[in-house]
């Protein structure tokens, strides 16, 4: 179920982002450009971080479906699907938390190494 809600809302993010700025919340964020769009995944992270410590659940219920909309406004603007992330997310899956991490890290550093040398 989840992840045929993200692909509908990405969908009709797709539909709307060349849409009437005026009529179109998500026109608007698209011509704001992706400085705005990256601001509001912040703002938006930051709110679900309070509710989550200090609300009731249906706060934190709400403030996340605001992270999850705008989070999906900024993988539409930089070409990325719902089915991207699901893909990366099934890739970790049994990995250790602390292994994929210290990977990424390792990966991070070679590439900052590779990008030195040239």
């Amino acid at each position: 179920m989840a992840n045929n809600t993200l692909n509908t809302l990405q969908e009709v993010i797709q539909s709307r982002r060349d849409g009437n700025p005026e009529t179109s919340y998500v026109a608007k964020l698209f011509k704001k450009g992706i400085n705005k769009i990256a601001e509001k995944v912040g703002e938006e992270s930051f709110e679900t971080v309070i509710a989550g410590l200090n609300e009731e659940k249906e706060n934190v219920i709400n403030e996340s479906a605001d992270l999850l909309f705008h989070l999906s406004v900024l993988w539409a603007a930089r070409e990325i699907s719902p089915d991207d992330v699901m893909k990366e997310l099934e890739r970790r899956m049994g990995i250790s938390g602390l292994d994929e991490k210290s990977a990424r890290k390792s990966n991070k550093k070679d590439a900052k190494k590779k990008a030195e040398t040239r």
